[in-house]
């Protein structure tokens, strides 16, 4: 579990990516109206729960880690490919507001067990020794 200045630490990240990709959206023409319902899209990754806690691991993890988001950023900026840069930047923007809201990667063993601590679990300001 991360507790302390480091969860801290890593929500700020997410704070400063969100904030970073969403003026690259924009920047790059993104749509004011179709930002928020895109980027709450991403979401529907947790459909593979329906068959089960290790696929909706599998398939939410798929979009919710930087990776994917990043990837389309560089393809997009290396072929000049606007679409490709607005969908990494949405993606990106998704698992930066998760972040900053101490959301995380998901195990196999449940929905609410994250990289960054259990969901719904108050966390202690430090780790215990």
């Amino acid at each position: 579990m991360v507790t302390g200045a480091v969860r801290t630490l890593l929500r700020l990240e997410g704070g400063a990516v969100l904030a970073l990709v969403v003026a690259i959206y924009f920047a790059q023409g993104g749509s004011p109206w179709l930002f928020v319902p895109l980027v709450i899209a991403v979401d529907l990754s947790m459909i593979g729960y329906l068959a089960g806690p290790r696929v909706g691991a599998a398939t939410y993890n798929l979009l919710h880690s930087w990776v994917p988001g990043a990837v389309l950023i560089m393809l997009g900026f290396s072929l000049t490919n606007g679409t490709a840069t607005i969908a990494g930047t949405v993606l990106a923007a998704h698992v930066g507001m998760d972040r900053l809201f101490g959301y995380g990667l998901k195990y196999p063993t449940a929905f609410a067990d994250t990289h960054l601590g259990r969901i719904g679990h108050r966390q202690p300001a430090v780790s215990p020794r």
